[in-house]
């Protein structure tokens, strides 16, 4: 024998747990008795997903390609530091080009990770407003859906 707890508040459940089977069958939803629209719909979304993807994908190719273009510059960069340093010449003199190289050399950072980010910001973007694109037009979808369904209801 099911014991019934004392503080349920619903009726008919032996656990006090609503039935939920009743509540969706007061629910008045529309039916879907054309499923194409909602298919191509899903179809499309899926379609967005995929550009939105491919749109990142290659954001982050060419954000690699460019970091990797940075580096090798970089490395030619310090090359030729290096031997720029190890030229003769006065103490002050080796000090102060060490000085305009460090400048030169941040500058050049800070205009390089800035560039980056925008590469990335600019491929993030595009990705954005491709989904957000899609999420209006699926909105549009179901609103259309629900006005046919409303107009074949009796």
């Amino acid at each position: 024998m099911a014991v019934k707890p004392e503080n349920s508040r619903e009726k008919g459940t032996a656990s006090g747990i609503p039935d939920f089977t009743a509540l969706f069958a007061n629910l008045k939803l529309p039916s879907f008795t054309d499923i194409e629209p909602m298919l191509r719909a899903h179809q499309r979304n899926i379609e967005a997903l995929t550009s939105a993807n491919r749109v990142a994908l290659e954001g982050a190719q060419a954000y690699a390609r460019r970091q990797m273009e940075i580096v090798q510059q970089g490395l030619a960069e310090l090359t030729q530091s290096l031997q720029a340093l190890s030229e003769p010449g006065t103490p002050q003199a080796k000090a102060a080009r060490q000085v305009e190289m460090i400048k030169h050399a941040y500058e050049h950072t800070v205009a390089n990770m800035k560039e980056l980010g925008d590469l990335i910001q600019r491929s993030n973007n595009e990705a954005i407003q491709l989904l957000n694109q899609r999420f209006t037009e699926a909105m549009d979808d179901i609103k259309g859906m629900m006005s046919k369904s409303d107009q074949k209801a009796p």
